[in-house]
């Protein structure tokens, strides 16, 4: 800190030096008048300060120190503390909004690597793609036609970066463990990305083992 103050100091006292220069070439008649008019004044302080006394002389010194430090501190002393202050209080600022813009950029990236994870994981652009079609297929050749009490299409959803989610909502009754897993298997193995988004298992109360799926499957399509 003090050296970014003397080194304020420094360049604040190259820039005005020229114009300071400049100036007091342009007051020096005014000063020297004002010196004439003064000097007898000053005379007059002078013989009066040389005919106190001792100790009067050293009291008049020290109210003269105090008044010199009063002023250095005031227009002097306080001025650049609070230059150094306020320009502390700007750097802390920028390097807060500059915190907040690398965190805002760590976020965009993380988003547009996750847009971009989405986009490759989805099913085929094609007005003949049917989830219905693919889920149902599967489950035929996985638990049996007889299972299925049924399936539905949900309503397309559409989604930021021009994709569609696509989902099916289905129930199976009567299944054993084993055809449940058989079912999820075959969810994970299809040919193309569809995931389950809901899964609900009921035992059945008159078979014990057997059991009720509620289950959702959802896929994303890059258009409707």
């Amino acid at each position: 800190m003090k050296n970014f103050l003397a080194d304020l100091g420094e360049r604040i006292r190259n820039t005005l030096a020229p114009a300071y220069s400049k100036l007091r070439a342009r007051l020096a008649p005014m000063i020297a008048e004002e010196q004439a008019r003064l000097e007898p004044y000053i005379r007059q302080l002078r013989a009066r300060y040389q005919a106190l006394q001792p100790r009067e002389r050293v009291l008049v010194q020290v109210a003269g120190g105090l008044i010199a430090l009063l002023f250095l501190y005031n227009f002097v002393y306080s001025p650049i503390v609070d230059l150094g202050s306020g320009l502390d209080q700007r750097i802390a600022e920028r390097q807060r909004d500059l915190g907040q813009v690398q965190r805002l950029a760590r976020s965009y990236t993380q988003l547009k690597h996750a847009l971009a994870a989405a986009q490759h994981n989805t099913v085929p652009s094609s007005k003949d793609f049917s989830l219905f079609s693919v889920v149902e297929s599967m489950l035929t050749k996985s638990v049996g036609r007889d299972k299925i009490a049924s399936i539905t299409p949900g309503t397309d959803e559409k989604l930021p970066g021009g994709l569609t989610k696509f989902s099916v909502q289905l129930k199976l009754n009567k299944v054993t463990l084993g055809q449940v897993v058989d079912a999820l298997y075959g969810v994970r193995t299809l040919s193309v990305p569809v995931a389950v988004s809901n899964l609900r298992i009921e035992r059945e109360t008159q078979d014990t083992h057997s059991f009720d799926v509620d289950m959702t499957c959802v896929a994303l399509g890059s258009g409707a």
